[in-house]
């Protein structure tokens, strides 16, 4: 699927949860990466973002793609960057959300483009063992589980902590948003002395891209590992 441009390979990738802060971040590295030729995003509203290499499909049921399947063929990644937060929802509204509709976009894909690599915005502390006290966690590893056994090219798990918003992204949470206005002096020092615990949105979008492009040694990547990359 991918193309040579100019002696590199060119990919096509479709992105999920480009209004999100993390997917806003890797909207961006995807439009400015010379690599990447074009960019499908997936969503229930406009990202508002222009571009030549961008395109837009508003989809309402995240749980069937029948009706725009043969327009998600031909691509070489997929940027899974959808999620909400636990906070207030029940196990079964939240596993609904979460695993639910990951799953649904991952097998389509998976059996419309074979040699696609899959990467799923996870988080920090996932239970991998489905065991554990903590129910968003458990949700969470289930869902990374059950996508590392689709038949993709390669799936890689993303699991960030936390997240500094570059380049204009912000969180669509109000109060999450307040919170990194109030503390944003501190972000770029926190950055920098611990980089086990803080990532950005712009390291995030270029993390992704290079494991998609180049694989990488592990399946699951904490937060030095998506820094490192």
């Amino acid at each position: 699927m991918s193309r040579d441009i100019g002696g590199d390979v060119a990919m096509r990738v479709i992105i999920f949860g480009a209004t999100g802060m993390v997917g806003q971040g890797v909207l961006r590295e995807c439009l400015i990466d010379p690599g990447i030729e074009r960019v499908l995003v997936i969503g229930r509203s406009p990202t508002g973002v222009h571009d030549a290499k961008l395109a837009e499909i508003i989809h309402d049921d995240f749980l069937n793609y029948s009706a725009i399947e043969a327009q998600l063929t031909g691509f070489d990644a997929c940027f899974f960057c959808l999620g909400v937060s636990s906070i207030g929802m029940s196990e079964e509204r939240y596993r609904h959300l979460t695993y639910d509709l990951t799953l649904a976009a991952a097998t389509t894909l998976a059996r419309l483009n074979p040699q696609m690599t899959f990467t799923y915005v996870t988080g920090a502390g996932t239970d991998s063992t489905e065991q554990g006290s903590r129910m968003w966690a458990r949700v969470k590893g289930k869902t990374e589980n059950d996508l590392l056994k689709l038949p993709f090219k390669g799936a890689y798990m993303f699991r960030p902590g936390a997240i500094q918003p570059l380049h204009g992204a912000r969180s669509k949470t109000a109060w999450v948003q307040a919170v990194y206005t109030a503390t944003w002096p501190l972000w770029s020092v926190l950055r920098r002395i611990s980089p086990s615990l803080v990532t950005s949105t712009e390291q995030m979008g270029r993390a992704m891209i290079h494991v998609a492009r180049d694989g990488y040694p592990r399946k699951v990547l904490e937060m030095e590992d998506i820094n490192s990359v």
